[in-house]
Formats: structure tokens, sequence, C-alpha cells
């Protein structure tokens, strides 16, 4: 293959790159499979100006493996043991109150916007970390458009996910694209390993978040329980029920929270079976 002048370089397409320099500029043309996955083995090799930069040539990557059909599943593993491995030491342990967050529709999203799509992200992520980090929580990971969040208060939990959906709802999007976010807060005492977190409570904590619609905040009924203190004003939470979770073995009450401020009527949850009873009503301190 001829080697490329500096002006046909410049004219070839963004596809056509890795982007794994330090700086997040065009390197190593990739117009074959071997390019790309020698892009992917050398990534943690390259020093990287800031977070940004990193990010940037993270996500030009994955796109040219994707191009070319390539599933990084080595890549993506070593990613998150880098992050976690740094973070882990940090993690509450005992019991804690997990929130989960999926956008919804992120697919139609990303055949709407294109390219832009990824500004987008970037953009939900930033609005996601700084209501946690404002409401004392700890990011446990983030992948594609999921977030997931451990605190050890649960009121700390629901002035994150109250925080979240506030802004989503106030920020203009491209477009005028209708950003809507799933959440989910499950309470739990699982294990935390070299990993990260293991057990039961993680499992249920994602069935919760992905039941729930966008737009909504649902509570597994432990973290219902959980909240001992009396509510502030102006929020309560309303039953909707006892539903069946794909692998949870007994049917899970599920509680909507509900703030005059933020949308209240939504469907059904995303459940595998029907509910299993009602006990309608709004809960808004104990006793």
């Amino acid at each position: 293959m001829p080697t490329l002048s500096a002006t046909a370089r410049a004219r070839l397409p963004d596809s056509a790159f890795a982007y794994i320099d330090s700086q997040g500029r065009r390197r190593l043309p990739i117009n074959d499979v071997s390019h790309v996955r020698n892009a992917l083995a050398r990534f943690d090799q390259v020093d990287f100006e800031d977070d940004a930069a990193r990010e940037r040539a993270r996500e030009r990557l994955l796109r040219a493996a994707k191009k070319h059909g390539i599933v990084p599943l080595g890549f993506f593993d070593g990613q998150l043991r880098k992050a976690r491995g740094a973070n882990v030491r940090s993690l509450p342990r005992g019991t804690v109150t997990f929130l989960l967050t999926d956008i919804e529709g992120s697919t139609r999203l990303l055949e709407r916007l294109g390219d832009g799509y990824a500004g987008l992200l970037r953009d939900v992520r930033t609005i996601i970390r700084t209501s946690v980090r404002s409401a004392s929580g700890h990011e446990v990971d983030a992948r594609a458009d999921e977030f997931f969040a451990v605190f050890r208060r649960p009121a700390h939990a629901l002035d994150a996910a109250l925080a979240i959906q506030r802004a989503l709802r106030e920020k203009s999007w491209p477009q005028n694209a209708e950003v809507l976010v799933r959440i989910g807060m499950h309470t739990g005492r699982p294990t935390l390993t070299d990993t990260g977190y293991v057990g039961i409570a993680v499992h249920i904590a994602a069935r919760v978040c992905w039941a729930s619609h966008g737009g909504q905040i649902l509570l597994s009924s432990a973290a219902h329980d959980s909240f001992t203190e009396r509510l502030a004003e102006g929020i309560a939470f309303r039953s909707l029920g006892r539903f069946s979770l794909h692998g949870v073995a007994e049917p899970e009450a599920l509680w909507q929270v509900n703030v005059a401020d933020l949308r209240a009527k939504f469907p059904r949850p995303r459940t595998i079976g029907r509910r299993q009873s009602s006990r309608a009503g709004l809960r808004t301190a104990p006793g």
C-alpha cells in the first residue's frame, strides 16, 4: 500500500482512523481489521492529557471497531477492571442503596442524531454524575446508556434521583429531542469484591430500573422500607403493587416516587408477570 500524502490523509473520513492519540488527534489509519485490533490492544499504553481526551479517543476507537464488526470484549473488560480497581476501595460496604439509570429509547435517539448522540450521552452522564456526587453518592459503573451509583443513605439516593429527573427535564436537547431516563432504587447488603459489588441486591436493582419508564423513579420494597425518617415536604411514595421480575424468585412490591413538579402518570411497570396485588395509596411519612 503506498504511503499517503498529508493532503490525502487529511481528506480521509473519521471512520478511517483509530483515534488513540493522547490529544484525540487522528492516528493509525484502520483500513482493515488488523489495524483496529492493534489499536484496541495498545489503547492502555497511551498517556492521555486528561479524561476528556481519553474518552474522545475511546469513543472513536469503538466506532471504528463497530464498523469492522469487531466485538472488543477484552477491551471493555480491561477498561472496567482498571477503573474498578482504582475506585472499589472507596465504595461503601454494608447496607447500601443502589441507584441505576437507563436512557429510554436510546436506539431511536442514536438513529435520529447520528454522531450527535455521543455529545448527548456525555451531557446526560454529566448531569447524572453531578447529581450523584452532590448527594454524596459514588459512581460504580457507567457503560453505554446505563449508569450505576451507590449511596450510604437512601435519602441521598432519592435526592440524586430527583435532581437527575429535574435537570434532564429543564435542559434543551439537540433537534428538540426528548431525553427521558428510567431510574430504579434498591436497598440491600451486597458483597464488595475487588471488581465491584456482587449479589442479589445488584440484580434486583437492575430489574427495578428496567421495570420503570422514562421520567419515572421506582423503588423496591426494601428501598421503600429503608426510609425511616420523615420524607421532605412534597415527596410521596405511591404503591403500585407486587410484580414478578425476571430472575427474582418472589414477586417484588414496587413504589413510585411522586412530587408535584415531575410527571406522575406512567404505564404499568415493564415486568414479566401481572400485578400480584394492589395496595393503592400514598405514603408521605412513617407512622
